[in-house]
Parts: structure tokens; sequence; C-alpha cells
């Protein structure tokens, strides 16, 4: 992987949550790229373990876990497998998360006569699908990081980077819990950002704009490959006119863990965004 900055992680121990996907399969080769030690966590460990085996094929050191970030006891388990196999966390990186159709209504407005219709309105919204959204992204984050910052307290150069979303700035329509849980995010690494101030830890978030990716393809892109009218309102909506490009969020991520670079920032909860979270739409 080619990187947009230097960055020495030599000796450091990197944890990834949700590393079988795409962006934090890739936050994970760019850190093992700096020459950290990378754990790859996630519930589909087949996945990461493709991601892992391609880290080691250019170089890297890297392993595959099954994790499941809503049970402790399972993360209290892995935590310690890779104490054994690589050492104390130096970084952990809280990726693991996403939103459920249970969770999500059918339009964007609610109209009177929707009650009628065979729509899933705010008011069909299942309860449980709410709470799985909300447990996976808030308490997918806490439960990690319980777990692997313990490693970090009164060590040099620890980070906590955690993944908010421009949900939390401004609310995208049809998806409130997963809104709800990412504006919850973002406060939660201010939290932490305090709460660990006096340790050695810095912690951070970075808050992705939209990026084209094949998990949302069906989202943005109709079959024959035009843009659907939800692409048409984001694109007017983000200043650069594009989506942007998985490999755009590496240099925050670098930034960010840069102890040198970015050693009197924390609590920042920083947007990769094109500008989407600044423009007013006038």
């Amino acid at each position: 992987m080619k990187l947009p900055m230097n960055v020495d992680l030599n000796n450091k121990v990197a944890v990834v949550t949700g590393a079988g996907g795409v962006l934090c399969s890739m936050f994970a080769k760019a850190l093992a790229s700096c020459g950290a030690k990378v754990a790859l966590l996630d519930l589909n460990e087949e996945a990461a373990d493709v991601f892992a085996k391609e880290i080691i094929k250019e170089g890297g050191m890297a392993k595959a876990y099954k994790a499941n970030v809503l049970e402790k006891e399972n993360l209290e388990a892995v935590h310690e497998a890779i104490l054994k196999d690589f050492g104390p966390c130096d970084i952990l990186i809280n990726g693991a998360g996403g939103n459920n159709p249970r969770a999500t209504t059918d339009n964007e407005y609610f109209q009177l006569e929707d009650l009628n219709k065979e729509t899933k309105t705010f008011f069909d919204l299942d309860d449980s699908g709410v709470s799985f959204v909300f447990n996976l992204n808030f308490l997918g984050t806490l439960l990690p990081t319980q777990v692997f910052a313990k490693d970090m307290l009164g060590r040099e150069g620890c980070n906590i980077i955690n993944i908010s979303s421009m949900d939390a700035f401004t609310p995208l329509t049809k998806i409130p819990a997963y809104s709800g849980a990412k504006a919850a995010i973002s406060n939660f690494t201010q939290w932490l950002a305090v709460h660990f101030s006096k340790t050695g830890i810095r912690v951070n978030a970075i808050a992705p704009g939209f990026f084209a990716t094949a998990q949302n393809k069906a989202l943005l892109f109709n079959e024959d490959g035009s843009p659907t009218a939800r692409t048409g309102k984001i694109l007017a909506a983000t200043p650069m006119g594009r989506f942007g490009e998985s490999e755009e969020l590496v240099g925050p991520l670098l930034f960010l863990l840069n102890n040198e670079a970015s050693s009197f920032v924390t609590g920042v909860v920083l947007p990769v965004d094109g500008g989407f979270s600044a423009y007013s739409g006038v």
C-alpha cells in the first residue's frame, strides 16, 4: 500500500475491530505498512483472515481473530490470545458497526396516508432492530475499549480511534437508530479523551463522508450504473462534488496516530467528507 505519509509504528500492536470489512481492512493494511503488528478482529473470522494473509504476503505481521464486540467475555479471551501472539495493545481502532433494515424507514418523510399503506414508517420500527443497531455501534465501541485500553494505561504514545459518521453531525433520513448511535460515538470519543487525558492515551474519531464501496453500491447506483436519486442529493450537498476514495481516509488516520504531528490533538471528531458537514445547502 502506498502511504500518504511516513509514520513509524514499529513494535506497536494495533487492534482493529470490524477488520473483515472494506474500510477497516484498509486501515489494518495501512498500519501494517507502517510496521505495526496488527490483530484483525471480526465476527466473520474468515473475512478478516483473507486480509491478514494479504498483509503477511506483503511482509507485514498480522493475525485474524473471531471476535464479537458485544460479548465482553469473548473479547477478553481474544485479548489474552493477542497478548500471547503480539503483546499489549498500543492502538485500538473501533471500526465495528453498521445499520439494519429493521431500524430503517421506507420513506424520507412521513405522510398521513402512510398509515394506510404497506409502508414501514417510524411507528413500525422494530425495537429489537433499533437496539441491535445502537448496541452494535455504541456498545461495540465501549466494550473493546474497556478490554484493550487497560494495556495502554501509563504507557507513552497510545491511541484509540473511533469511527463516527456524517450522521453524527446531521442525521440522514430513514436511519434514526444509526444516526443516533453515531452521535453517541462522537460524544463518547470526547468523553473518553477527557477521561484518559492523564494516562497518556489520546482518543479521537474519524467521521467519513460518502464513499462508494461494494457495501453501499445498491443504494448509490441503479443496476445500469446510473446514480440513484439519493446519490444526486449526496453529491449536491458535497461541495467537492464527488464521492470519497477509500484511500483518502488513510492520511487522516495516520495523522491522528502520529504522536509527533498530533501530540496535542485529542477529543477531535475529524470529518473526511469533501465539505459535506460545512455546507448549508445555500
